[in-house]
């Protein structure tokens, strides 16, 4: 099983650290000069965050989907190579919330924006500057976060010439530390800006052990991969009313196996109907796609069980949102 997925922050090894204006500054690093930058990763919902987090990585630490909202909650992921160590913060789609669940999503995303060095912002290739993301790029100009910009899914642009029309209506907004046309999908121009983020990292000592990869506790990891498939097994707004708590998450000490017992919540006993499926045909093709996502990423065998239950109205109940971890304070 990977030892990575657990962030234990440790003490910067240097011997002199101070506080100047918000940043950690190391003043003596007997391995030379080791440099550190945390980017929150911004932008509407859909336009690609997890995935750019995962590509840049190097692993599937943020759960992706074609539908909107996917994440919820904020997710940390660390790239450390040779010097530098970037600390980037996934952050849930930024849009006007409907209930309870979406006012901490967009909590989430105003935190992340005032706790970082820089940000970067993720936008589509095509289409209308969205309310969203002028509202970002005025949290950019209040705080005076230096961001870059990443126009993503260009894969899909058939006429090209929009890209330099789009670079330059987000270039009349802000000034951008740099502007980088890529898709995260296909790993286009994804060295490129990897190259550029990097120039936004200030000498500090790492924070974490350089074989970090997440914060992401085991059991949270787990109860997003069955959210995954969720999301990309049902349709409408019954994936968007569903939780998942893990209530069991051991090793057979006899065996390399994990039992895992997942509770998927739903809003409506008709969701609940269409969760589990005829015979529980659903629930079944559900929990095998999550199991191997599981096996893939923890290393070893999985025994997952699955169950469904209902919570009704649970994304406007404050204890609820609380219990599944979806609370932002």
């Amino acid at each position: 099983m990977p030892t990575n997925t657990d962030m234990n922050g440790r003490e910067p090894d240097t011997e002199t650290v101070e506080q100047n204006n918000g940043r950690i500054v190391c003043e003596k690093n007997p391995e030379g000069e080791s440099k550190t930058a945390f980017i929150a990763i911004v932008g509407c919902p859909n336009a690609g965050k997890s995935t750019v987090l995962n590509k840049l990585i190097g692993e599937k630490i943020a759960i992706v989907s074609p539908k909107p909202q996917t994440t919820r909650s904020r997710i940390m992921g660390v790239l450390t190579k040779g010097n530098i160590q970037l600390v980037f913060t996934d952050t849930p789609g930024y849009h006007k919330p409907k209930n309870m669940l979406g006012e901490n999503m967009i909590k989430a995303v105003n935190l992340s924006v005032g706790d970082v060095d820089d940000c970067l912002l993720v936008t589509e290739a095509q289409g209308e500057i969205k309310k969203g993301e002028i509202e970002l790029i005025e949290k950019f100009k209040k705080e005076h976060i230096p961001a870059i910009l990443a126009i993503n899914k260009i894969d899909l642009l058939e006429d090209k010439s929009k890209l330099l029309e789009r670079i330059q209506k987000f270039s009349e907004l802000y000034d951008f530390k740099a502007v980088v046309p890529i898709s995260a999908k296909k790993g286009t121009n994804m060295a490129e800006l990897e190259e550029e983020l990097m120039k936004l990292s200030f000498p500090s000592a790492h924070f974490f052990p350089d074989d970090t990869l997440t914060d992401q506790p085991e059991k949270v990891i787990a109860s997003e991969i069955v959210r995954e498939k969720l999301l990309d097994c049902l349709d409408k707004e019954v994936p968007h009313g569903t939780a998942v708590e893990i209530e069991r998450f051991s090793e057979r000490k006899e065996k390399d196996i994990l039992d895992i017992d997942a509770v998927v919540y739903c809003e409506k006993d008709s969701h609940k109907a269409i969760i589990i499926g005829k015979n529980g045909a659903m629930l079944k093709k559900i929990s095998t796609l999550a199991r191997k996502d599981m096996e893939k990423f923890f290393g070893c065998k999985v025994s997952l069980h699955t169950w469904v239950k209902v919570k009704e109205g649970w994304r406007n109940k404050a204890g609820l949102i609380r219990n599944f971890g979806l609370e932002v304070k």
